[in-house]
């Protein structure tokens, strides 16, 4: 097992060795990386994926039982989706241990914030109709399938990786921080997975030719989400408030959901109405491309390069285009070619596209 997880960690040591400033800002920052997804927003993208769920074994390996509504999601809907086992790893620290609850595990251990505990839950033990929302944590509570763990509940440590192995498919809402090495240590074991982040990390070195190569792809949703946060997350001045409990909550604009398991949506062609003008599509002042500046603005006639915003990957149909690349610093990765200027002036990140078919598929571009 210690092999196991130095060769996990081996795929970002590099990485995180030459982004030492970087890691003491996320450190820095940490009370600001707790994001909390809503039930309705769970249950909203989960809903296209029922299919998938039966006779598996889900891993929430991010995600307190007593907190988490991914928990709640998958106990709740238990039965209905035909799950085979639930398992949900939490990190030490928790709010509930040793504030809202006393609690003793499986084994008559007391939990304690010290440690992490884990959830692992098979359908013998779970009633066969559905559980209602509220009656969760008093099930919990009655039913103990709860056990300490030894280490800290780490997603990378020995245990973690030892449940993630004995998972058909992880589902979970990582910290944003942590989004990268989360997604590589899924790569390494080969796992199928839906996870919450943020639109930025798409543009990642280890995240973007796994895009390009049609290795994942966004989910449903791909914009506005709000989440919990901590009660002692700083306030913002836009995007955030506090409910009438004494809840803060933020809202993202370029939230999105990242998988490999195979949806509708990746199939469904982004219909194109605009034919290709140099007039209105100008070609970039360092780069054989022309610049689109909406996604809905997509010549349907243009066989060449197209720069257009990191939005076409909510759109995006690999039938439909093919990804060259992107446009940033030119400099960020092996994948980012070039700045973005037109005229002079630098323009915002942009995804690089070249059409495999035009929209009435009569004609196939080389």
């Amino acid at each position: 097992m210690e092999s196991m997880r130095l060769s996990y960690i081996q795929i970002i040591n590099d990485e995180n060795m030459a982004n030492n400033n970087i890691n003491l800002q996320n450190a820095k920052d940490l009370r600001d990386d707790e994001f909390y997804t809503t039930y309705e927003s769970i249950e909203e993208e989960l809903a296209h994926y029922s299919s998938h769920f039966l006779g598996k074994t889900i891993l929430c390996n991010c995600d307190d039982p007593f907190e988490s509504n991914f928990c709640k999601y998958f106990i709740a809907n238990f039965a209905r989706l035909g799950l085979k086992r639930l398992i949900c790893t939490s990190y030490k620290g928790s709010k509930v241990i040793s504030t809202k609850y006393k609690l003793l595990d499986a084994n008559n251990r007391r939990l304690s914030r010290k440690h992490g505990y884990v959830l692992d839950i098979k359908d013998e033990i779970v009633p066969c109709k559905e559980l209602a929302l509220e009656s969760i944590e008093t099930w919990l509570l009655e039913n103990k399938p709860i056990q300490k763990l030894k280490g800290d509940g780490d997603f990378l440590s020995d245990e973690c990786l030892s449940y993630l192995h004995q998972a058909d498919i992880i589902v979970t809402n990582p910290p944003f921080s942590k989004f990268k090495e989360m997604v590589s240590v899924l790569v390494a074991a080969n796992k199928k997975y839906l996870l919450v982040g943020n639109q930025n990390s798409l543009t990642y070195k280890e995240i973007f030719p796994l895009i390009q190569q049609n290795l994942a792809w966004t989910g449903y949703r791909f914009g506005d989400m709000k989440f919990r946060v901590p009660a002692d997350s700083a306030p913002r001045k836009t995007r955030f408030w506090i409910d009438e409990s004494g809840q803060k909550w933020r809202s993202l604009g370029n939230a999105m959901w990242l998988t490999n398991l195979d949806i509708d949506k990746k199939h469904q062609w982004l219909p194109l109405v605009k034919k290709y003008s140099p007039e209105e599509y100008p070609t970039y002042d360092n780069y054989p491309a022309i610049n689109v500046k909406r996604v809905v603005d997509i010549p349907a006639d243009y066989p060449g390069i197209m720069g257009v915003p990191i939005t076409i990957l909510g759109k995006y149909n690999p039938d439909q285009f093919e990804i060259v690349g992107e446009a940033n610093h030119g400099s960020d990765n092996e994948f980012d070619l070039f700045k973005p200027l037109v005229n002079g002036k630098l323009l915002f990140k942009r995804i690089l596209i070249r059409l495999k078919k035009n929209q009435n598929e009569e004609e196939t571009y080389v």
